[in-house]
Order: structure tokens, then C-alpha cells, then sequence
């Protein structure tokens, strides 16, 4: 395909169903976010992309044949490895025999929340979690210093990319609030249900982007400064980062929740609420500030 908006939609139209299938594989917090950030903002970010590019991809001057051979011998590698999987809820699995049996076991004694899910990401790999916060930080900056943070003069305040529709500001008016509800919902009940910091904080970023799509790019940045998002994406880590460090002060390793209170168990409930909320942070920010910048730069001739 050469129209790039019809591969956005139909990767945004994947992006759904493999949600479905998440869901029906009982896997609920992937299925929140992949159906959040792929189906979702991504979906978003790459509609500003082609913006700035243009719709029609242009045609290449070499024969597709090449590319078509590395892609199907790439396929033909990955089925074949997968010949020798398990079989799908084989309960003679390696991860039924060894992995999964202690977090099911252990994990409501020694980390006390019902959703294990949120258990193992914040506190059991609470180390990888931290490690996917800083990536996101570092992508996020990267991308910023190659469109470049300050908005260049082109940026026309208060212009909406949908127009001036009175029924469509008037929904979105009523939408918003309900969104960032939901987000706080979904930020502070990921340790009981599906959700969590990433996507809590990917809900909230959605409610800006929303809000300046419609209202406007002038009245968004009143809302959310630019000059803040940065800083607000550092924030983020530091609050996980200094959870760790004043586990290390107290004695104890590093991200160990139970330095925090004096009952172990509660000390985890507070570490995980704390490290959910600086990546809750640094997700918002780093995904607003995408879209700041790609929304604020002028598109290419």
C-alpha cells in the first residue's frame, strides 16, 4: 500500500484485534494497553506524522523482490521456531511449572495485592519497570531535540486541527472531565484491577490531545505548558528512583518496598502506589510532548 493514512488505520484496526485476543486469553492489563497506547495514541501520533510527510508514500526505485525474500524467509524462521512451543494452556508448560506457581503462591502473602499482574511489574521486576521508565523518558527527549523542543514561528496559536464544530466542542466538553476521572481511576486501582501508571497515563494524555485537536493549540498549551512536559517526564523518574534510593538509605536493596513501613506488606502497597505514579507521570508527559512537537512544526513541501 502506498496511502500511508490506510496503513495507519488498518495497523490501528490490528492493533484492536489483537486486543480481542488478549482479552480472550484472560490477559486484561495487556489487552488495556495495548488497546490504549497501540489502538490508541499511536494511532494519533502517527495521523500528526503524516501530517508534517504527506499522505502518499512514494514509489521505490528498486525492485520489491529483495525485500519480499528477507520477509518471508524472516516468517518462515519464526513459524518453525515456534514448532517446538508448548502448546497454548499446556499446564506441563515451563511457565505453569516453575514461574507462575510462586507469584501465585507468594505473591498475595509477600506483596498483598489481588491483581498480580500489577504485582509482578511493580515489585517482583520492579528493576525492568524502572529500566522501560527511563527508556520512555530518553525516547521521548530524543525525539523532542530532533523536531526540536521550542515551537518554531510557524506555530499559528489557537488554530484547531477539526475546526470550528459547536457540537463536536460541546461533547468533547462533557468527554474530558470523564476521561481524566477515569485516569486517576485506572492510576490508583491498578493494584485491585486492570490499569496502572502506563495506562493511567496514557488516558491522560489522550484527554490533552483531544482537547487541543478541538479547542486548539493555543488553548492546550494554556491547559499543559510545553516548557513543562520535560520536566514533568523527569519528575516521574525520580519519584521511582527515589523510591529505590531510600530503600538503599534504609538499609535494604534496591526498590525493596518493605523500608518503607514497618509492616512489609504495607510498605509494597505504598512502593507500588508510588513508583505507579512517577510512571503514570513520565507517561503522560513524554507522550503530550510528542505530539506538542509534532503538532506545533509546519508540514514538509
Amino acid at each position: 500500500m502506498r496511502d500511508l493514512f490506510g496503513v495507519v488505520i488498518l495497523f490501528s484496526i490490528y492493533s484492536f484485534m489483537t486486543a480481542a485476543l488478549f482479552m480472550d486469553l484472560d490477559a486484561v492489563d495487556v489487552a488495556f494497553t495495548e488497546a490504549a497506547v497501540g489502538a490508541g495514541v499511536t494511532t494519533v501520533l502517527m495521523l500528526s506524522c503524516l501530517r508534517l510527510t504527506g499522505r502518499w508514500e512514494r514509489r521505490p526505485k528498486h525492485s520489491p523482490l529483495l525485500p519480499l525474500i528477507v520477509v518471508a524467509t524472516t516468517g518462515t524462521a519464526l513459524v518453525y521456531g515456534t514448532l517446538d512451543a508448548p502448546l497454548l494452556g499446556d499446564p506441563n508448560a515451563p511457565a505453569h511449572q516453575h514461574v507462575a506457581p510462586r507469584y501465585i503462591e507468594q505473591g498475595p502473602i509477600e506483596v498483598g495485592m489481588p491483581n498480580m499482574v500489577t504485582a509482578v511489574l511493580a515489585s517482583y521486576r520492579g528493576y525492568d519497570t524502572f529500566g522501560e521508565t527511563v527508556v520512555i523518558f530518553t525516547a521521548g527527549i530524543a525525539v523532542l531535540l530532533l523536531l526540536g523542543i521550542q515551537e518554531g514561528p510557524h506555530t499559528r496559536p489557537g488554530r484547531t486541527a477539526i475546526g470550528d464544530q459547536i457540537v463536536l466542542r460541546v461533547v468533547v466538553k462533557l468527554l474530558i472531565p470523564l476521561i481524566l476521572l477515569y485516569g486517576l481511576y485506572v492510576q490508583f486501582h491498578g493494584d485491585f484491577g486492570a490499569g496502572g501508571g502506563f495506562q493511567a497515563g496514557v488516558i491522560f494524555a489522550t484527554g490533552f490531545i483531544l482537547y487541543d485537536l478541538v479547542f486548539g493549540e493555543g488553548d492546550a498549551r494554556l491547559v499543559v505548558p510545553p516548557d513543562w512536559l520535560p520536566r514533568l517526564g523527569a519528575l516521574g523518574v525520580l519519584i521511582y528512583g527515589g523510591v529505590g534510593l531510600y530503600s538503599l538509605f534504609a538499609g535494604k536493596p534496591f526498590l525493596d518496598y518493605s523500608a518503607l513501613a514497618h509492616d512489609p506488606v504495607h510498605g509494597q502497597h505504598l512502593g507500588v502506589m508510588l513508583v505507579e505514579i512517577g510512571v503514570g507521570i513520565t507517561v503522560f508527559s513524554i507522550i503530550l510532548a510528542i505530539f506538542y512537537a509534532l503538532a506545533g512544526r509546519a508540514r514538509r513541501a
